[in-house]
């Protein structure tokens, strides 16, 4: 079984830049998309061999996550708990799993958002840690986190910044140590210089001065079944690349 997570940054404007060729040549049986920016309805996505689940923002143009599935799910939830209206989660539920694609709110400049985003890591772990009492969870996403230094170029001058803050850090190394695996770092616990996302700004992509903080997460006892995980640095379209995790299930 094969997945893709990507932060398309807005599906509209990626749809332009080559999505559905890319999306194709993977050829998966799941797309997890972040940061959408669109509601349902709003582009004309030509993928008929997908399902297509989407969870929108209320504020337009805003967030917004999705999930293209190649197989009907036995059920589906949009968001969880409290947190409703940023479209931040599609989770499906299968015979023999959960999966679970969210888009982590960003700390913002200055970590002006940073006690929103502890409420929302607790929020989260706690839900996908009641969903690992029934079956086993496969979580992907934008973490908006880079958990250690090996995970971004310029760890030094970017301590305390949102994305590698100590508290993000902290959160993330909690949900790991809730029953979790990160599938790349289980992988390849030594891989450098392979990030998932750059800046906009000063040539970031061109000089790989990026960050990884894109991810497939998966229960413990899932992890002898992970066959691969990628990080595509060679697709465009996006601030972000596609991550991949193939799973034999």
């Amino acid at each position: 079984m094969k997945l893709v997570s990507w932060n398309v940054n807005g599906i509209r404007a990626c749809l332009g830049k080559g999505f559905i060729e890319s999306m194709n040549s993977l050829d998966s049986d799941f797309i997890c998309l972040q940061e959408t920016k669109m509601q349902e309805g709003q582009a004309e996505i030509d993928m008929p061999e997908y399902r297509k689940y989407f969870s929108s923002a209320e504020k337009k143009g805003y967030s917004g996550t999705a999930i293209f599935a190649k197989e009907e799910p036995l059920s589906v939830q949009i968001n969880f708990g409290s947190h409703t209206d940023e479209g931040r989660g599609v989770i499906l539920e299968y015979e023999k799993f959960y999966l679970v694609n969210v888009y982590v709110p960003n700390a913002q400049d200055k970590l002006k958002r940073i006690d929103y985003r502890m409420k929302w890591e607790d929020d989260f772990r706690a839900f996908v840690c009641e969903l690992d009492k029934v079956k086993p969870v496969i979580i992907c996403g934008d973490m908006n986190v880079a958990h250690e230094e090996i995970d971004l170029k310029n760890p030094k001058s970017n301590r305390g910044n949102a994305g590698f803050s100590d508290q993000e850090r902290e959160k993330m190394t909690e949900l790991l140590n809730a029953g979790f695996v990160d599938t790349f770092r289980f992988l390849y616990p030594d891989a450098t210089g392979i990030y998932s996302w750059w800046s906009y700004r000063f040539n970031a992509r061109k000089n790989n001065a990026g960050w990884r903080i894109d991810y497939f997460i998966v229960s413990d006892r899932l992890k002898d079944k992970i066959v691969d995980a990628k990080i595509h640095t060679e697709i465009m379209g996006s601030d972000h690349c596609p991550v991949e995790l193939e799973i034999n299930l």
